[in-house]
């Protein structure tokens, strides 16, 4: 069997290409698996922190409960 140089370069350009193609793909699906996941947790994220306003508010009726709480200790105490 006589192996022409045109056959021997066919088979290394396969044996380099071939892996290379392979690896790129890999990256390319884990690169898209990645993006989709990044989206994801953009979406996710606002629902775990709360508005400056709804803060606002619940502090608000906080503080008003304690001063309740405060008038009723007061009244207890008789000052």
């Amino acid at each position: 069997m006589d192996i022409s140089p045109i056959l021997f370069w066919n088979a290394i350009i396969t044996l380099v290409y071939l892996p290379t193609i392979y690896s790129i793909r890999q990256n390319a699906q884990a690169i898209d698996r990645l993006e989709v996941l990044v989206n994801k947790t953009r979406e996710e994220i606002p629902k775990y922190y709360v508005t400056k306003q709804d803060l606002h508010k619940d502090i608000e009726r906080i503080f008003d409960r304690l001063d309740k709480l405060d008038e009723k200790i007061d009244k207890l105490i008789g000052k």
